[in-house]
């Protein structure tokens, strides 16, 4: 689509080896730790809902590659969020991209905003909840 907005993409690297990382983000318990509540399984095509402040989100799991790249869906508005782990020795370097974005002024249902309001805000929010993580794994 023309128009539309850029992935959020952030990197960021943790002092933790990749397989504590992929622990911590490729498990139920683990994303809730550092993200939202939820019922995902690591299987792909796993239906699961995230918790969000809106209510329940659906999501699918739409890769999964241990201990380097898991990928859903997210929601209902096309949505897609990726975590890319690439080891570097002791240290893991973590990528999130969060696509799938709309033109900015089409609304986003949920949150009765535009697309763009609500990117700007989640492009802000994850870069705390990638500190939390990388918080939590360190720790």
């Amino acid at each position: 689509m023309a128009n539309t907005l850029p992935d959020i993409k952030q990197t960021i690297v943790i002092e933790a080896p990749i397989q504590k990382i992929w622990e911590q983000v490729s498990t139920s318990e683990g994303i809730a730790a550092w993200f939202m509540p939820n019922d995902f399984k690591p299987e792909l095509g796993y239906e699961f809902h995230l918790q969000s402040p809106f209510g329940p989100s659906p999501c699918k799991v739409t890769e999964f590659d241990p201990p380097n790249r898991l990928s859903f869906t997210w929601d209902t508005d096309g949505w897609f969020v990726s975590f890319i782990l690439k080891e570097l020795g002791d240290r893991t370097e973590f990528t999130l991209i969060h696509g799938g974005w709309k033109q900015s002024d089409e609304m986003v249902g949920k949150a009765q905003r535009k697309a763009s309001d609500v990117r700007d805000t989640m492009s802000q929010g994850w870069i705390g909840i990638l500190e939390k993580l990388k918080k939590l794994v360190e720790g």
